[in-house]
C-alpha cells in the first residue's frame, strides 16, 4: 500500500518581502482615475458608441454633415413620392388603356385567322371541283 506524505514547500512558508508597517501602503479609494467597470462595457450599445465620439468631430464639421444629410434626405424623400405618384399614373393608365386595345386587337387577329382559313376552304374546294370537271371531261360517256 501506498503512504503520502505532505511536504511544505520552503517558498509558501518563507515571509514575503514588502512593507511591514500598515501605514507605509498607500490604500485611498479616490482615485483621479476611474477604470471603466465591464458591467458597463457590457450595458454599452452601438449607438452610445456613436454618440460618445460627437466630441471628436468639430461643431462646425458636425452642422455640415447634418446639413448635407437633411438635404439628401428631403431630395430622396421627394423624388421617392414623386416617383410614386407617376408609377401610379402609369400603371393605372396601362390598365385602363392597354387591357382593351389588347382585347381589341387579339379579336382582329382572330378575324384575321378566320378569314384567312375561309378563302384556303374556298380555294381547296374550287381546286377539288376543277379536278372533279376535268375527271369528268376525261371519262367516256357510256
Amino acid at each position: 500500500m501506498v503512504k503520502l506524505e505532505e511536504v511544505d514547500d520552503e517558498e509558501f512558508v518563507k515571509e514575503q518581502p514588502g512593507p511591514q508597517d500598515e501605514d507605509d501602503w498607500d490604500t485611498d479609494d479616490e482615485d483621479d482615475i476611474s477604470e471603466p467597470a465591464d458591467d458597463a462595457i457590457d450595458d454599452e450599445t452601438l449607438l452610445d458608441r456613436i454618440t460618445a465620439l460627437k466630441d471628436i468631430v468639430p461643431a462646425s464639421t458636425r452642422r455640415q454633415l447634418v446639413s448635407t444629410t437633411n438635404t439628401a434626405y428631403s431630395y430622396l424623400s421627394t423624388g421617392a413620392a414623386w416617383g410614386g405618384k407617376a408609377l401610379w399614373i402609369v400603371s393605372t393608365s396601362a390598365l385602363l388603356l392597354g387591357v382593351p386595345w389588347a382585347l381589341a386587337y387579339a379579336e382582329e387577329q382572330q378575324m384575321i385567322e378566320m378569314e384567312r382559313e375561309m378563302k384556303m376552304q374556298q380555294q381547296a374546294g374550287a381546286m377539288l371541283g376543277q379536278q372533279s370537271a376535268e375527271q369528268g371531261q376525261a371519262r367516256p360517256a357510256l
